[in-house]
């Protein structure tokens, strides 16, 4: 059965897109921690980022170092905090947060945001996504 992230890069749920490529999709999280949290993860579903081939492994690193560069060039914070944890969801996902403090990467404060302004966020993050 496809994850809920095979879905959203199919396109059979929604999404506020950011970028991808061939391999990798980077979208906003719909229940942010910080304005702009954005997820980034490999189309090919894989449960645990250590089980990923090197080169996938090293190929999403790269592709969020670039949606992490877009993020700082968006939205103001001090900068891009980066978490793996992987336990909600079985298809590995980088969590790439705006913070200006450490509670800014706590999964507890969350930032509410409506449809349009995901809308606008997600197409101001993408045109500085290079």
């Amino acid at each position: 059965m496809a994850s809920i992230f095979t879905k959203i890069i199919n396109g059979e749920i929604p999404s506020y897109k950011i970028a991808e490529d061939d391999n990798y999709f980077a979208f906003l999280d719909i229940d942010p921690n910080a304005k702009g949290h954005t997820l980034v993860v490999p189309k090919k579903e894989e449960d645990k980022i250590f089980d990923m081939e090197k080169q996938a492994y090293l190929g999403l690193m790269d592709f969020s170092y670039r949606v992490a560069e877009a993020l700082k060039n968006t939205i103001t914070c001090n900068r891009i905090g980066m978490s793996v944890i992987g336990l909600e969801v079985p298809h590995v996902h980088v969590h790439l947060i705006p913070i200006t403090n450490m509670k800014d990467m706590q999964f507890i404060k969350k930032e509410k945001l409506t449809h349009d302004e995901f809308i606008a966020l997600a197409e101001k993050i993408a045109r500085n996504f290079k």
